[in-house]
């Protein structure tokens, strides 16, 4: 029996189309733990190593299945790949060509998830303190989210109840889909590149994880760091969260609260205005009373003063007047005194009394002074004396 001799390419050729014709081979599911792990980045195509606790074999995901992968594979994660088993003919490499991969025991998507959360968690994208606040009193709202779901009705309903002040600008998009992810960072973009809103409120209503994908996006996540206005995120349910959710500056756990977060209410306000103005109206009445009481107490206090310095300054007027007046009586009656002692004096000089006094007598006739040629022989006159007087008769006259 002769037997062939064959080429080694042969053989590899040969050894491939009995792995490739194998209906088993073809098409199955291999579960293994990843280790050796490439991304060859220029090309796309990831190559790995499946093993188990006996066994390895060498593994490869070209870039059109490697596109389709939510998540990113590293070493040591357990995964189940379907592929099928080939021969690579040049190097003779027996391996697995997989075509599409999941983890093991884990979903595809909430593994990417954590892989994002985690990486952009370590670049500080979720730090409290790059966190924007709130504006307290918007002007204007920016709202992204679709215009057909029940998400948007609830916030436009909201906010205009609350605070019917506020412009809502609406900004309707794909929440959900392949072009999903690229229409809300758009949205996000040219909203916060035109400065015309204040808050910008970014979500949908709920759904499976699937649904809420596109605001995993570690695009999108970029996009809303970047964004210099502040971003609400609502999206889903309560119990729903997205990577969106941890880099926006709020989280709404719907958008029903994103709205309620998003403005104040205005019935509150009110009442708070009408407490305050009450409080400022009360204060006033309180500081002008004592005010009045002050300046009352004030004022009394600088009238009496005032008064008291009046009267004193008047006493002191009347005392300076009195003793003007009375240096000018006493001037006065000096004066008058000496000008009595002077008429005194003459008045003594003159008077008969002192003549009498000498040893005279005045002669009077009917209580007159009685001359010569008055009296007549037999007239009864009168001799005055000083200390007394005489009755007389005229007996004789002589004249000289």
């Amino acid at each position: 029996m002769r037997v062939a001799v064959i080429s080694v390419k042969q053989l590899n050729s040969y050894v491939k189309s009995l792995l490739e014709c194998d209906e088993h081979l073809c098409s199955f599911y291999l579960k293994g733990e990843i280790s050796n792990f490439k991304d060859h980045y220029q090309s796309g195509h990831l190559y790995f190593s499946l093993k188990d606790s006996d066994a390895v074999i060498r593994a490869v995901m070209f870039r059109s299945s490697a596109a389709y992968l939510k998540f990113k594979p590293q070493d040591g994660m357990s995964v189940i790949c379907r592929g099928r088993v080939s021969l690579y003919e040049r190097d003779g490499s027996y391996q697995f060509y997989a075509e599409e991969m999941i983890p093991d025991g884990v979903g595809d998507l909430t593994v990417a998830f954590n892989q994002i959360k985690e990486k952009l968690e370590a670049k500080g994208y979720f730090d409290p303190e790059i966190k924007k606040p709130i504006p307290e009193f918007p002007k204007r709202i920016a709202v992204i989210t679709s215009d057909t779901g029940a998400a948007v009705q609830d916030i436009l309903n909201i906010t205009s109840r609350r605070y019917p002040l506020c412009e809502i600008i609406m900004c309707p998009v794909r929440v959900q889909g392949d072009s999903a992810v690229f229409e809300l960072i758009d949205a996000i973009k040219r909203v916060d590149k035109l400065f015309l809103v204040d808050t910008i409120i970014i979500g949908r209503g709920g759904g499976s994880i699937e649904d809420l994908w596109a605001f995993n996006s570690e695009e999108l996540a970029e996009a809303i760091h970047e964004c210099k206005t502040p971003v609400i995120s609502a999206v889903g349910h309560e119990t729903d969260f997205t990577i969106c959710d941890f880099v926006s500056d709020l989280r709404a756990p719907t958008p029903s609260a994103a709205a309620e977060l998003a403005v104040p209410d205005i019935g509150e306000l009110r009442s708070y205005i009408k407490n305050l103005t009450d409080r400022i109206a009360l204060r006033e009445s309180e500081m002008l009373k004592n005010t009045r009481l002050k300046i009352e107490s004030l004022f009394n206090i600088r009238i009496k003063n005032h008064i008291e310095s009046l009267i004193n300054q008047q006493d002191m007027r009347i005392d300076k007047l009195l003793d003007s007046l009375m240096n000018n009586i006493n001037l006065r009656l000096q004066k008058a005194d000496h000008s009595f002692r002077k008429s005194v004096a003459q008045l003594d000089a003159l008077s008969p009394l002192n003549v009498l006094a000498r040893g005279y007598c005045i002669p009077e006739k009917d209580s007159a002074p009685a001359s010569l040629e008055k009296l007549n022989v037999g007239d009864r006159i009168d001799l005055i004396f000083t200390n007394g007087k005489a009755e007389c008769s005229v007996d004789k006259i002589i004249k000289e």
